[in-house]
């Protein structure tokens, strides 16, 4: 198979069908983007890297942040994780405080906004430095020192970020937070403002499809086990209400971000990222979704 024709042939024609979706207009920041970037890449464990189109402009991850920050987490906690955040589809949108009282105060998974909250106040508990120890984690991750948190998009979050506040002020009040409200949201809001392009997406993300250990330096970040259990979380939750379209669909454990970025694995072959800031009606990117789909299709490398 070749991959590179392959990704060509796909670019090509999802880049011609007619624009859809909608900018995540309600994050002022991301307004102001130009809604007709299209970039991919793939990093494969057999050592090739190909982009195409904006691959190598940098744009706010948002959410895909919160696979890194869930596995610096089960880094650190293991099993006693799964007591604060659940580990099953939520069936309702990214920041429905729905479940949320019905469950007592703990999230149905990490992805959702919940979820990735009560992350954040697990990382505050136990890290010196939240916000440089993660950066720290990412960095040595992607073998990237460039890799930072935009106080731009940060600032803009916190400006309306209204519905989140009310989510870690629901979860205090059954005590599955921690720490100060205001501190885990302002932790949050930063790791959702990091910025890296579809290129660094690729391989920052290839330690998963290598079994939990980096390419570059060899080291074991999660072991194989807890790796198997990240992807499975990316496979059944990865694009919250969406999630089973997406398994339906491209075949693969992955992430999406209102950033209009999605980061796709294929355990043991390769990591794939895609950037278009379009979303559809389910908050992922809508050529995002139709490349990764049509590309599983005609490469037959998905999962299943």
């Amino acid at each position: 198979m070749d991959l590179k024709k392959t990704i060509i042939e796909v670019f090509k024609d999802v880049n011609s069908i007619k624009e859809e979706g909608a900018l995540a207009s309600y994050i002022p920041e991301l307004a102001n983007v130009n809604a007709k970037k299209f970039g991919v890449h793939i990093s494969t464990l057999s050592g090739m890297n190909f982009g195409l189109g904006n691959f190598e402009e940098k744009f706010s991850i948002q959410s895909i942040s919160k696979v890194l920050s869930l596995c610096l987490a089960y880094q650190m906690l293991s099993g006693e994780l799964w007591n604060r955040v659940g580990v099953e589809p939520s069936g309702t949108a990214f920041n429905s405080l729905t479940q949320l009282e019905k469950d007592r105060g703990i999230p149905r998974n990490p992805f959702i906004n919940a979820g990735a909250l009560v992350i954040a106040d697990i990382l505050l508990s136990n890290l010196a430095d939240p916000k440089r120890d993660l950066l720290t984690f990412i960095r040595g991750l992607s073998g990237n020192q460039d890799v930072n948190y935009s106080s731009k998009i940060a600032s803009s979050e916190k400006s309306i970020g209204y519905r989140n506040v009310a989510l870690c002020n629901f979860i205090k009040c059954f005590g599955n937070i921690k720490n100060e409200p205001e501190e885990v949201l302002d932790f949050y809001f930063d790791l959702c403002s990091i910025e890296l392009s579809c290129q660094d997406l690729s391989a920052l993300f290839l330690f998963l499809a290598n079994n939990g250990k980096t390419i570059q330096g060899n080291k074991q970040i999660l072991l194989p086990s807890k790796t198997k259990r990240i992807n499975a979380l990316m496979q059944t939750c990865g694009f919250y209400d969406e999630s089973g379209e997406f398994a339906f669909k491209v075949g693969l454990p992955g992430k999406s971000g209102v950033g209009g970025g999605i980061i796709a694995i294929h355990p043991g072959q390769y990591a794939i990222a895609v950037w278009s800031p379009q979303l559809n009606a389910k908050g992922n990117s809508y050529k995002g979704m139709k490349f990764l789909e049509e590309f599983t299709t005609l490469s037959q490398l998905s999962i299943f």
